[in-house]
């Protein structure tokens, strides 16, 4: 089996849902019988507070496109949830029971209350703020500027026409949500094999009893609350607990060391700290005395080893938050404004200590707006998406997808287990079956290895079948990619061959699949293109709140990454003769500055308020955006020329299909160099690269006369025939070169893959240069060494 476990068909669909409770009968999370509203959860039955940052529409022009009108909302509350009004079911129990043993990343919780509602409760929180007038609802704030460093401060939003939504907060988000979604499946889990479904209402209801519990535990405002977790319902509990408390979520990678969480949590002064697992708890028990924010731990998954003061069960802490009168937290969210930090996104530290990109309420409203509308995620009241949620959520792509677009458009989350990437995520894909899918570059590249290793082994008339289906499809899609007028053979290719494979992958439905966080090869994005999956493409930052261009079904171009986001801008500086110059960004997506890091936030955004990338492009005459290359990874040679190694190295990992990772060197040097790796399975239990080569890698061994099939073969032995293939690869590239100096002139292969676990890949698979070169320094020595001889 490879990482994404075996291609086998997918099993037979569930049974439907379960039949509705009788009468006294307790209901479960996912219980299609629970109350519309759903409001009996907080303990004395609730309805959201008038969020300030909701204009009057007496005193602000109204956004149609928003949603309805305060009056209306509550108006829908009242009647929704008023006891025997439409929908309710009287006294209930709300059991979120995760129990222990049952599922990995769901223990014992019981959030339960059986009081029943009255007018009063549920009016009390629409009577606590009066109306504002649409300055104190952030629309404008001249006193404020456009970046600050500090954990409490406010900017002023790039307020554009191009720009129409009014400023709100996270809470007026779900707040519009829960009218409009609430009785839709929010969050999915597995309990016992089967599907567990959390529905919106009870999303809300749950996220506010962690709001309580944290405020319970002491969350100051502007203070952090860090996530150190792998994907789960109780990840997403939290993090909008955090933002409703006045607090700020962050996230930190499970695979982090004790001494990189002590640095996040010490720099974003972390009130709490939620983990999922016993390793993650140990990792904060180290370093907990040089943490002097830090209060209190809540671990969810497992218990703790032992009873240890001021950590806490998810269960534990739950029942903290009924202690907290919902008041209490009404007036905190009243108080907030769009232009206040939310969410801390931490850099993966390439180039030093990672940054805390702060970004504000409205970073996160709009982007999960516009953002998502430019890649055409649906609102569920056309279509509701269904998406698997699995990549780090302490990663800006992940997170501003899954959790904060699904809460706008009213997604249905899915989550994957802990070892998705280990061989399970290709079983949950064919269980959910996405409509949307999004990956980094690695995981695609992973999905096409397996798919090549599975045809291998095939029989000689399947193989031929699909390779003969896969040339029919890409020749078409490269030749009329906007057509949906396609030929008979196209179709028929489609609908014999590669509809089954879409299938067995768990993309029957899947109308949109995305990537981003790294570049993807060409060879990547034309494999797919075969399977007819377009892989569209993201451009943004963490800087950027994620996607600033986007790439979608209807706004497509091969290799590109999309067309600007509307409503956001960009600029090229220092362009070159073909066009290529740094890419500039200005909008609501941009972040505001680097939390206690003013030289470096001053590096980043200039006095008119672009966000400088580092990053270089292009942008052709339609406005589609080409990645070429950094800023800082351009090596500049002995002799003065500027060369980009991206091209370079996507050149050779195209000639040759047995290199997994080529990076470039030659910066200050008289000639270029590049390390090579060669592709190999993974471990499937620790995912680290064995040294057993792929099929396609063996099938390229054996196609240029070498018997290898192992890594220590090839390099250990220096096999002949691979050496010599490859060399005649890098002569080929070099022919294509524009000039000599472009020319690869001394090459090694490493006896082992880049991995994160070997410090050369980041935690979203990019390339860490400076640690491959610090690291690989006495074998680029070599290079230069003999050359002096």
């Amino acid at each position: 089996m490879g990482p994404f476990g075996s291609l086998q068909a997918p099993p037979a669909p569930a049974p439907g849902p379960p039949p509705l409770p009788t009468q006294g009968q307790p209901l479960a999370v996912g219980d299609p019988a629970l109350c519309r509203g759903c409001l009996q959860h907080s303990g004395a039955g609730y309805a959201p507070p008038r969020d300030p940052s909701i204009p009057d529409s007496r005193e602000a022009p109204q956004d149609t496109s928003m949603g309805t009108t305060q009056d209306n909302l509550e108006t829908r509350f009242l009647n929704r949830c008023l006891p025997g009004g439409p929908g309710c079911v009287g006294k209930l129990s709300l059991n979120l029971q995760y129990q222990q043993g049952v599922r990995p990343n769901v223990r014992s919780s019981s959030l339960t209350t059986g009081q029943t509602l009255s007018k009063e409760s549920l009016s009390h929180g629409l009577e606590l703020s009066a109306p504002k007038k649409a300055k104190d609802a952030g629309l404008d704030y001249p006193e404020e500027a456009l970046w600050t460093t500090q954990a409490d401060g406010r900017v002023r939003l790039r307020m554009d026409p191009s720009c129409p939504q009014l400023p709100y907060t996270v809470h007026r988000m779900f707040y519009e949500a829960l009218d409009k979604y609430g009785d839709l499946g929010a969050l999915g889990f597995k309990r016992q094999d089967k599907w567990e479904h959390i529905s919106y209402c009870q999303y809300y209801q749950i996220a506010r009893r962690a709001a309580k519990g944290f405020l319970k535990l002491g969350l100051e405002r502007a203070h952090s609350v860090a996530i150190l977790g792998f994907n789960s319902p109780e990840w997403f509990f939290s993090a909008v607990g955090t933002v409703f408390a006045g607090g700020i979520v962050t996230g930190i990678y499970t695979t982090s060391s004790p001494e990189a969480c002590q640095y996040i949590a010490h720099d974003c002064r972390a009130n709490v700290i939620v983990v999922d697992t016993q390793k993650q708890l140990e990792k904060i028990l180290k370093i907990w005395k040089n943490l002097p924010h830090l209060k209190a731990v809540v671990i969810y998954q497992e218990p703790p080893p032992k009873k240890m003061a001021n950590v806490y069960t998810m269960e534990e802490f739950m029942e903290l938050g009924q202690e907290v009168p919902e008041e209490v937290l009404d007036a905190i969210i009243n108080a907030q404004q769009p232009n206040q930090c939310c969410v801390l996104v931490y850099t993966s530290g390439t180039t030093g200590n990672p940054k805390g990109v702060m970004l504000s309420q409205d970073n996160i409203t709009w982007t999960a707006r516009y953002g998502s509308q430019a890649g055409d995620i649906q609102p569920a009241e056309v279509q509701q998406e269904v998406v698997v949620s699995y990549l780090p959520l302490s990663h800006i792509a992940a997170q501003i997808y899954d959790l904060w677009t699904g809460i706008q458009w009213g997604a249905q989350v899915c989550f994957a287990e802990s070892d998705a990437l280990k061989g399970s995520l290709v079983n949950t894909l064919r269980e959910v079956e996405p409509t949307s899918h999004m990956g980094v570059p690695r995981v695609w590249e992973k999905i096409m290895e397996r798919i090549q290793e599975v045809a291998a082994q095939s029989g000689f008339i399947r193989r031929k079948v699909l390779l003969w289906a896969m040339s029919v499809t890409l020749e078409q899609n490269l030749s009329c990619p906007s057509s949906n007028l396609k030929p008979f053979t196209a179709r028929l290719a489609d609908y014999l061959v590669l509809a089954k494979v879409r299938q067995v992958l768990g993309f029957a439905k899947c109308q949109k699949n995305f990537y981003g966080a790294a570049p993807m090869t060409a060879e990547t994005q034309r494999f797919f293109l075969g399977l007819n999956i377009r892989l569209y493409a993201g451009y943004g930052l963490s800087e950027t709140t994620g996607p600033h261009f986007m790439s979608s079904p209807y706004n497509y171009r091969l290799y590109s990454s999309g067309k600007v986001v509307p409503g956001c801008r960009v600029k090229l500086v220092n362009e070159d003769a073909e066009g290529v110059g740094e890419i500039c960004l200005w909008g609501r997506t941009i972040f505001m500055g680097y939390l206690n890091m003013e030289d470096k936030t001053c590096e980043a955004i200039d006095s008119e308020g672009w966000l400088h990338t580092g990053d270089t492009g292009r942008l052709d005459a339609d406005g589609f955006l080409y990645i070429t290359g950094r800023l800082k990874e351009l090596i500049i040679t002995a002799g003065g020329e500027n060369i980009p190694p991206l091209p370079i190295e996507e050149a050779v990992k195209m000639e040759l299909p047995i290199i997994s990772n080529a990076m470039l060197i030659g910066d200050q040097r008289k000639f270029l160099s590049m390390l090579l790796t060669l592709k190999c399975t993974l471990d499937q239990d620790t995912s680290e690269p064995t040294d057993n080569l792929t099929e396609q890698a063996v099938e390229f061994c054996q196609r240029v006369g070498s018997r290898a099939s192992t890594v220590s073969e090839i390099v250990g032995q220096r096999d002949e025939a691979v050496y010599q293939a490859i060399e005649e690869g890098i002569q080929r590239v070099n022919t294509n070169a524009v000039a000599r100096p472009y020319h690869i002139q001394k090459w090694a292969i490493l006896e082992r893959d880049f991995s994160i676990s070997g410090g050369e890949l980041g935690p979203t698979m990019k390339l860490k240069r400076l640690t491959v070169l610090e690291k690989y320094k006495d074998i680029i020595d070599s290079f230069y060494q003999e050359q002096k001889k």
